[in-house]
């Protein structure tokens, strides 16, 4: 049973890689090879039987920050520029500072409260100040953001990348797959959603796998 977290740990890293970050195929290639490595290490030297010692919180790298605002920002690309208090909190948020990013955001959804973005951004980054931890606070959010958003699926996307962190990878895939029944035919995000659900299929038979 050791093994079974630390695989799931592993194939969630993957799929935000592959799914929220985007990472080109030669990247995601590499990037599994590390995880590889990193697991063999970890067999070679762990101890998972060896008390647990309090350790320190490391803080966001701006990388992971910049690809995460990069990725909202494509979502709701409509030519149009975000609002002020939006592109603010991204700056902040750029630079690992969630906590900043997140109080401008909740201004911004004071003052624009019909705004899907605000309410993605807003959590998004709760989720990255709680180091990837899905809080209430983020989840109410990202339903926020659904329920405003008018079919955009923004909100729902970001709350399932949000799950699959979490290691919840069947509530992200019903999160899914309710939003493609509940689309209109003609929307121009669902080939795009299906094929993602396609591969959420394949984590998630690998992960049986792993646990079988």
């Amino acid at each position: 049973m050791t093994w079974l977290p630390i695989l799931l740990l592993a194939l969630a890293s993957l799929a935000v890689a592959v799914f929220a970050l985007r990472l080109p195929r030669p990247s995601i290639a590499l990037f599994a090879a590390a995880l590889l490595l990193g697991l063999a290490g970890y067999g070679v030297q762990g101890s998972p039987g060896m008390a647990g010692t309090p350790g320190t919180h490391v803080a966001p790298e701006r990388d992971a920050g910049e690809a995460l605002v990069d990725a909202r920002r494509t979502a709701f690309d409509t030519g149009q520029a975000p609002s002020r208090f939006i592109v603010i909190a991204d700056g902040f948020a750029r630079r690992g500072q969630y906590a900043d990013a997140a109080q401008i955001l909740r201004g911004a959804t004071r003052e624009e409260p019909g705004n899907p973005e605000a309410w993605t951004a807003l959590g998004n980054a709760l989720v990255e100040h709680a180091y990837g931890r899905l809080t209430p606070a983020a989840v109410e959010a990202f339903e926020r953001a659904q329920e405003v958003g008018a079919g955009h699926p923004g909100g729902g996307y970001f709350l399932g990348i949000a799950l699959l962190r979490e290691g919840q990878a069947t509530e992200a895939r019903e999160l899914w797959a309710q939003m493609l029944a509940d689309a209109p035919p003609d929307a121009p995000w669902k080939s795009d959603l299906e094929m993602r659900l396609q591969r959420l299929d394949s984590l998630i038979a690998a992960m049986q796998a792993a646990a079988g």
